[in-house]
């Protein structure tokens, strides 16, 4: 059995002692870099997958990275000591992004590779952020975020950093993956992965930002409104839909408090990536998050179909923004149809 199967199996069955007992084999075997991004990296690539697929719960998705990232800690501890002599970097994620880990990995390779590294974890608010820059000096930052609803967080900050005279370099699958949207976000370099982001690193100076600038600037679509609008109204919107589904399938009215609460999530989840989708004037990133639905959907045993409703009763809630209606008109077809 492989490091990457072996790990697998010892995170789902809850044991954290074999699970570092592997980790740890790996590292001596192929290197920490390697048992950082091919093993542990090399699982975390596989929770998603599955859970996306029914086969694993969301206890057991957050139980095998809570398991992993006490292996990365058992390796970080037993890791050679390298000294700082390539600059500063500060590892954070993007205020919101609670998915810590990619950042994590980034974080210890960099420090293997000869950076002095600041890693500040998961959902860093953005004014704290910028102190930390102005009190240490990094030489860059780099941003983590995964999940795409990020995306205006992830520009305010960016923007922000680059004010303060820092570079910056983003990463992760919120940026597309060939990091389209870091690009229309002006940052100064994108990496598709920790170890090409400490290649990157290690092979070129990043240039300073020069003039500041406003996320508005890249993104002049913004002067609508529909983005803020529907953000701000957010709620009012997610309890609207709802009520008009109660009218529409009569059936949701002997919901239990679960499925009503598992209802109303998913309709603030579409809203979310909606006012996103505005954000960015991107009509394939809300299409491919409704395309991904109808797979988690389906794996569950829920027709696509039931979207459908939903989608009708946002499209007449929002029956004066031009640029909403065209993204809500284009779902995929395999999600309206029967």
């Amino acid at each position: 059995m492989n490091a990457v199967d072996a790990l697998w199996e010892a995170a789902l069955d809850g044991d954290e002692h074999r699970a570092t007992d592997v980790v740890l084999e790996a590292a001596a075997e192929l290197g920490h870099e390697a048992a950082l991004l091919d093993v542990v990296g090399g699982v975390q690539r596989r929770v998603g997958g599955e859970w996306a697929a029914n086969r694993i719960s969301v206890a057991q998705e957050h139980a095998i990275t809570a398991i992993n990232d006490r292996a990365v800690t058992a390796l970080s501890i037993t890791r050679p000591r390298v000294e700082p002599v390539n600059g500063r970097v500060t590892v954070a994620c993007v205020d919101g992004e609670w998915h810590a880990l990619p950042a994590r990995l980034l974080a210890e390779v960099l420090a293997l590779r000869g950076f002095a590294v600041d890693y500040l974890g998961a959902q860093v608010p953005t004014p704290h952020l910028i102190t930390h820059l102005h009190r240490t000096g990094p030489d860059v930052v780099a941003l983590s975020s995964s999940i795409a609803t990020r995306l205006p967080s992830a520009h305010a900050t960016m923007t922000a950093c680059q004010a303060a005279g820092v570079p910056v370099m983003v990463g992760g699958a919120a940026f597309g993956p060939d990091g389209e949207y870091a690009r229309r976000f002006g940052a100064n370099a994108w990496a598709a992965d920790a170890r090409s982001a400490a290649d990157m690193l290690l092979s070129q100076k990043l240039p300073k930002p020069t003039a500041p600038h406003q996320p508005i600037d890249h993104l002049p679509h913004l002067a609508d409104q529909e983005y803020t609008l529907v953000t701000r109204n957010a709620r009012d919107l997610v309890r609207s839909v709802y009520r008009g589904l109660e009218d529409r399938v009569p059936a949701m009215r002997s919901y239990s408090d679960e499925q009503k609460h598992h209802t109303a999530e998913d309709l603030a989840h579409i809203v979310e990536f909606l006012a996103t989708a505005l954000y960015m004037d991107d009509d394939a990133l809300f299409r491919a998050f409704l395309s991904w639905t109808s797979d988690v959907l389906g794996a569950r045993g829920v027709p696509p179909q039931v979207l459908e409703p939903a989608l009708t009763l946002l499209s007449e809630q929002l029956r004066d923004f031009p640029r909403a209606q065209r993204m809500l008109a284009l779902a995929p077809e395999r999600t309206l149809s029967a």
